[in-house]
């Protein structure tokens, strides 16, 4: 038998076995965060640390410590981009401890959103960006009456 094939598969098909088998690519990122462990609803521990890598179906990040597998995490990351150029947003997910190794912590997420986390205030001594137009606050009554115009 043949170096080539072992059982009736090639080579390649061997490898493939043994090599990477998550369904999701994952993207390695240097992103700080914020985690709490949550039981039960209640906040049981936080800390801070920072994400190794992530996909959409999980992520990878080194929380400092040991944390326990099976209960549930929610991370709070400070996301790179400014929405509109202005407010600075965070990637908020939720899910189950999979696996820890030292303070290495593997998560499979069952939610995750984007939210804003404020628009940072001009200093006091500097005038406020001339191109920053905060948005308009419309009530439904004065919508439905611009409506009819």
């Amino acid at each position: 038998m043949g170096t080539t094939a072992f059982w009736g598969k090639s080579a390649a098909e061997i490898d493939a076995i043994g090599g990477e088998r998550r369904q999701d690519r994952r993207y390695q990122l240097q992103l700080k965060l914020k985690w709490k462990l949550i039981r039960r609803r209640r906040v049981l521990d936080i800390g801070t640390g920072h994400i190794i890598d992530i996909s959409s179906g999980g992520l990878l990040f080194d929380a400092g410590r040991h944390l326990p597998e099976g209960l549930n995490v929610e991370l709070s990351i400070a996301w790179p981009v400014l929405l509109h150029n202005v407010a600075p947003i965070q990637l908020v997910a939720t899910g189950k401890i999979l696996r820890g190794n030292g303070s290495q912590v593997a998560i499979q997420t069952v939610q995750h959103e984007f939210r804003t986390t404020g628009v940072p205030s001009a200093p006091r001594d500097q005038p406020a960006d001339p191109a920053y137009h905060p948005p308009i606050h419309v009530s439904a009554a004065m919508f439905a009456a611009f409506r009819k115009q």
